[in-house]
């Protein structure tokens, strides 16, 4: 890797925990993003110049934190008012930055905003991707999303939503979005929709380390058992999912010695206790049975595709959106044939604009040799955008259709 994106890596790692923090000290998620940015603009300049701090979560705060007094001020000025005294800010130890992670996550997800403005602020502010990629996550316009944004924050001010983890009580009402926030920063880390790089290992830690937080607090939940018990099957396959040069590997061609046994087990575990407990089926304790399938099969054609199949069945039943059929479908397939996930595949509304349709679509019809549907497919998939590894292995695809 080079130099300049280790540096631009760290500082957008950095930033988000600089980020909660500074919300908690100013009170204002607009204030606080607007000044962590011009700290992460200096020191994407002088960084690769001078080096790295010794301290660099330190020299991000102490330089955000000034930004926000100057802006601070400058509003303050603006309205005529005098300006407050704002607390100087130390580094922190690193359980009070976890702390802070966790009331980031719960002020987005506050009950007071809609469900989709609280899943797109913490993408948004906690998962540090860009209101393109949170339209791209959420399959909506990218204006749409910046609108709703603005909203969000607008409410959160005017509300004064407390920056806090909820009391207990108050958690079961907040889970539904947290772990949707969660799962979704997961995402972006282990299948990115843009960019050089598939996976974005900082946003998959994240994800990892929030939803094993959620399971210190909420610990016999369900849903939280399942969100880490998938996140950790998935996650385990990391080091198997590209080659040397960055080109994504197939679930079928991946080497399974290379998978993270240790996080397997750990996730196998998880499942079990989330079964037991769950009184009804829980969307993210099915999924982890999925993986969980695909984490036990010796190799891939010793995948218990009955079993995959069985667990979509239900799965479908309690979250029946268009991506989990869509997923449903190419399990069909490979049980039952290409032409039988086509039909699938091609019955399911609303995933036009997805590129991950057209892309499951151009392989199948590559299986059944239809080569000039297939090439169509293909490049409908390519037209949507998608990181580059993923991209380049659909050009080498089309490639082999001539």
């Amino acid at each position: 890797m080079e130099a300049g994106d280790a540096v631009a890596r760290l500082v957008r790692d950095e930033g988000t925990r600089v980020l909660a923090t500074l919300i908690r000290v100013t009170g204002s998620v607009g204030l606080a993003e607007d000044a962590v940015q011009d700290a992460v603009v200096r020191a994407l300049e002088t960084w690769p110049r001078d080096g790295v701090p010794d301290n660099p979560r330190g020299w991000l705060l102490v330089t955000a934190k000034r930004r926000a007094v100057d802006l601070f001020r400058r509003e303050a000025a603006r309205s005529g008012k005098e300006a407050a005294a704002m607390p100087f800010v130390e580094p922190e130890p690193a359980e009070v930055v976890a702390d802070d992670l966790l009331r980031l996550v719960f002020t987005c997800c506050h009950p007071a905003l809609s469900l989709e403005a609280q899943v797109a602020l913490a993408l948004r502010t906690l998962g540090g991707l860009s209101t393109a990629e949170v339209a791209r996550a959420l399959l909506v316009p990218e204006a749409t999303m910046a609108k709703r944004l603005t909203r969000a924050k607008q409410k959160i001010a005017r509300a004064r939503i407390p920056y806090r983890v909820p009391e207990a009580a108050e958690l079961p009402d907040r889970l539904t979005a947290v772990a949707a926030t969660v799962y979704l920063i997961f995402n972006e880390g282990y299948a990115a929709a843009a960019g050089a790089d598939l996976v974005r290992a900082e946003l998959t830690a994240e994800a990892i380390r929030l939803a094993r937080l959620l399971a210190s607090l909420m610990p016999d939940e369900p849903t939280v058992l399942g969100l880490l018990a998938l996140l950790l099957l998935q996650n385990s396959r990391r080091d198997a999912r590209v080659d040397a040069d960055g080109v994504p590997v197939l679930l079928p061609d991946q080497d399974r010695s290379r998978w993270d046994r240790s996080a397997i087990k750990e996730g196998v575990s998880l499942v079990g206790r989330g079964l037991r407990r769950a009184v009804e089926p829980d969307r993210y304790v099915v999924q982890a049975a999925i993986a969980a399938c695909h984490a036990l099969a010796p190799s891939y054609a010793e995948t218990d595709w009955d079993a995959v199949i069985s667990w979509y069945d239900v799965l479908l039943r309690i979250s029946d959106t268009p991506v989990v059929r869509l997923n449903h479908a190419v399990a069909v397939a490979e049980r039952d044939g290409p032409a039988a996930g086509l039909a699938l595949v091609d019955a399911i509304p609303g995933l036009t604009s997805y590129p991950w349709w057209h892309a499951a679509r151009a392989e199948l019809l590559h299986r059944l040799g239809a080569a000039a549907e297939a090439r169509t497919a293909y490049r409908q998939a390519l037209a949507l955008g998608m990181s580059e590894p993923q991209a380049a292995h659909l050009r080498l695809r089309l490639a082999e259709l001539g």
